[in-house]
């Protein structure tokens, strides 16, 4: 990932509105949210969530699909993790005990289900 790109994404992020939204976003995957739906969830106008999620839309953090008269918004969670791991680059500049700890805190809180526990469900 190029620095700008990465700029671009994370600016898009440094706004609570849209910091919120893109929140929002990433607890509703895969399903994704109506703007309307997006909008009362946040208690935001329309409007002004409509630019908000133009500019995530710009920085690639938020994907838009019509579905008949409703856009669902979700978010884009493959190039949040690329700005990620930008910023995490050679966190540890070769030690890997100073990455450890933080490495553990990004183990997801919801692990994926094992091909056992899929056939279950």
């Amino acid at each position: 990932m190029e620095d700008e790109h990465a700029i671009l994404a994370l600016a898009a992020l440094a706004q609570l509105t849209r910091l919120q939204a893109f929140q929002a976003l990433v607890k509703h995957e895969p399903d994704g949210v109506a703007a309307g739906d997006l909008a009362r969830l946040l208690a935001v106008p329309q409007n002004t969530l409509s630019s908000h999620l133009a500019i995530l839309a710009r920085a690639n953090l938020v994907i838009a699909q019509r579905h008949s008269r409703s856009i669902i918004y979700r978010a884009n969670l493959s190039e949040f993790q690329k700005v990620a791991l930008f910023l995490l680059q050679d966190c540890c500049g070769g030690r890997p005990e100073v990455c450890a700890p933080l490495i553990e805190s990004l183990a997801p809180c919801c692990p994926p289900k094992t091909k056992k526990e899929k056939s279950r469900a």
